[in-house]
């Protein structure tokens, strides 16, 4: 306990600055390949335990680095010891690494901060989960990303650290949600970007372990963005898929009808936190819109939000694909006017008016030709909102994959 006593608030400051991506000067190497973004916290504080993260790399590479947070915790998260390595079969991990932060084992993140590790050498390949295991000591309420769609693992209160197991049996407790890990990159020269699909639950992947009558998939990544992962890798693409989805949120910053839950969760106030901080971005695919128009807000403040949003991406250097607001057979004639102005916006000129750089038009793909307020039945979850997991591919087949291959070089956090 002596070492957590030395790492001051003035110690953590230090780590985070030190062992942030970009420090070492190493060129362009490092990629952010998984994602969750931090919308909440916890239900429940954790207690002396480990946490057991499973986050699903959409390409792979030499060496690791993890992104941990607290933003929304409600006090001081340390973290005693924490790895990283390959599953096996749930919670089983093979040969888990120790992660150091600056150097150091342990490492306190203060509410609202964060951490990266440092350079851990791990082979990763695409299309695996790389479990993060992270002994939490003394008490914290985590922050979390709600929708993991997945089961993440968790030992007893009281258990202490089991970071460095390799079985399952200490994690005898599951959560439907992802504790403190947010963000992975991976080391691999040979990559040439990240792209971030950016939005509500229609990113976040609702509706996506829905394949069927009597059928679930739950943990078996069939997000569009996970789809469009495996579709980059088969057709040989250099490019990492970062998730930056947040079921509920809005683009605009405030709507008449939105739930105070999501407040401050709008596309402006996420996007240093869940788009600009990750590393090689090249391009953003910005699906947001549909809760706008459910939580009642008009036309005008959908685009003034979209154009803010899309000039401060482009000043960044990074690509922006715009998808127009897809159906939902709730929408008030109202909203469905909106839609519809929205709609001509982003497709004038295929370029948002000159705003962005193309457009992945899903409402297309969605739509029901005989009813275009609605889904096609056969790609619809069942609420008339989001896609099931056919709908979910047929979402990632729709990508050109060669149009976001031209959005490089990236021109921001080269790490």
């Amino acid at each position: 306990m002596r070492r957590i006593a030395l790492l001051t608030v003035v110690s953590v400051a230090a780590a985070v600055v030190a062992s942030a991506p970009g420090a070492s000067g190493a060129g362009r190497a490092w990629f952010t390949s998984w994602a969750q973004s931090q919308d909440g916290r916890a239900d429940a504080p954790v207690t002396s335990q480990t946490l057991r993260m499973i986050t699903h790399l959409s390409q792979g590479g030499e060496a690791v680095r993890v992104r941990l947070q607290n933003t929304f915790g409600t006090g001081p998260l340390t973290v005693g010891h924490a790895t990283a390595g390959l599953t096996t079969a749930g919670a089983a991990v093979d040969r888990p690494h120790d992660l150091t932060f600056a150097g150091n084992r342990a490492v306190t993140i203060p509410a609202g901060g964060e951490v990266w590790s440092d350079e851990t050498r791990l082979a990763t390949r695409p299309d695996t989960n790389l479990a993060v295991s992270l002994s939490v000591e003394g008490t914290a309420v985590p922050g979390r990303h709600g929708a993991a769609l997945r089961d993440n693992y968790l030992t007893e209160p009281g258990a202490g650290d089991h970071a460095a197991d390799t079985g399952s049996a200490a994690f005898t407790r599951t959560v439907g949600s992802t504790y403190v890990v947010s963000a992975v990159d991976v080391r691999n020269p040979a990559l040439q970007g990240t792209v971030v699909p950016f939005g509500s639950s229609v990113v976040d992947g609702i509706g996506s372990t829905n394949c069927g009558p009597g059928c679930t998939q739950l943990g078996a990544d069939r997000r569009w963005t996970d789809d469009l992962a495996r579709r980059i890798v088969a057709e040989s693409a250099r490019l990492a898929v970062a998730n930056a989805g947040v079921s509920g949120t809005t683009s605009a910053k405030t709507c008449p009808g939105m739930p105070p839950q999501v407040a401050g969760l709008d596309a402006a106030s996420r996007l240093d936190r869940d788009v600009l901080a990750l590393h090689g971005v090249t391009a953003v695919i910005y699906y947001y819109g549909t809760n706008d128009l459910a939580y009642g807000c008009d036309a005008k403040a959908i685009l003034d939000s979209y154009r803010d949003v899309f000039q401060r991406l482009r000043a960044a250097g990074i690509a922006v694909y715009v998808t127009p607001s897809t159906p939902r057979p709730g929408y008030s004639d109202q909203a469905n006017l909106a839609r519809h102005e929205i709609g001509l916006f982003v497709s004038r000129w295929n370029t948002c008016g000159g705003t962005c750089s193309g457009v992945v038009d899903f409402d297309q793909v969605l739509k029901d030709p005989l009813k275009p307020n609605s889904i096609l039945p056969a790609y619809d979850n069942g609420d008339g909102i989001h896609a099931n997991a056919a709908g979910q591919q047929a979402l990632a087949d729709f990508v050109s994959v060669p149009m976001l291959a031209r959005s490089g070089p990236v021109l921001h956090s080269m790490g």
